[in-house]
């Protein structure tokens, strides 16, 4: 995935001002993340407003009409932003949709909403060498989206039935799961990713309530062999890459 536009079979996303690209992880969590009774959503580090666009095409397509659910969209980078915005107003959806150039932090301090459901592929790289450029350094690295400030927003934001999905590598997954729990948020369902079988988990995509449910656990294989997915995969992205 890459180049300066990516096309989707009902949306595309330009993305040659974005420091981040699409990239499966995006693509897996708005695919995955179960958006059942989900009127108010929020996704937190939007970059090129991928995951927001797919969860508005979702919702259109679970209700047969244009759905109630309305997405706020927060992307600190003002470039990033500034083309997500241009990517909404692009696609069927614009009316659904809205983009805030902000940090979360600075977000949180003045909304009065409470979502039924936040998103966020968050970024996750902690101590390590830092990007030539600013934005990607935002967008990959930790520095001003700690899993603390990502948790203490969602206790913030959620509604008391709300959801929270995530996607992290292994590690990461593991530590959020526990500081989660610190802030009464409980991990019940979780979606292990793997490029192929023999191959171990590479992403571990979450989903957390403030409330204890029974847990659910699956795993998902993205190829049978080099280039050949398994149905599994293609059944979750179906309704978004053309070649499907």
């Amino acid at each position: 995935m890459g180049g300066n536009q990516f096309r989707f079979k009902q949306f595309t996303i330009l993305q040659d001002q974005c420091a981040m690209k699409v990239g499966t992880d995006g693509t897996l969590l708005g695919a995955w993340v179960d958006i059942s009774g989900a009127e108010k959503i929020l996704d937190i580090g939007a970059g090129t407003g991928l995951i927001s666009l797919m969860l508005a095409q979702r919702s259109r397509q679970r209700c047969g009409t244009l759905s109630l659910a309305q997405i706020d969209a927060v992307e600190i980078d003002v470039n990033s932003s500034i083309q997500a915005r241009k990517n909404v107003e692009r696609s069927p959806w614009s009316d659904r949709i809205k983009i805030h150039n902000y940090s979360i932090q600075e977000y949180a301090e003045s909304c009065q909403k409470q979502y039924n459901l936040i998103v966020s592929n968050p970024p996750f790289f902690e101590n390590a060498s830092k990007a030539a450029k600013k934005a990607r350094t935002i967008a990959r690295h930790t520095d001003f989206l700690s899993q603390t400030d990502l948790l203490q927003t969602a206790v913030q934001l959620l509604s008391d039935t709300g959801k929270l999905a995530v996607i992290y590598p292994v590690e990461q997954a593991k530590k959020f799961q526990i500081k989660a729990r610190y802030f009464g948020l409980f991990c019940h369902k979780k979606l292990y990713v793997k490029s192929m079988a023999e191959i171990p988990t590479k992403r571990i995509l979450m989903e957390l309530s403030k409330n204890q449910l029974p847990p659910q656990e699956n795993t998902l294989i993205i190829e049978a062999k080099q280039y050949l997915y398994t149905p599994e995969f293609i059944a979750l992205i179906k309704d978004f890459y053309l070649k499907y």
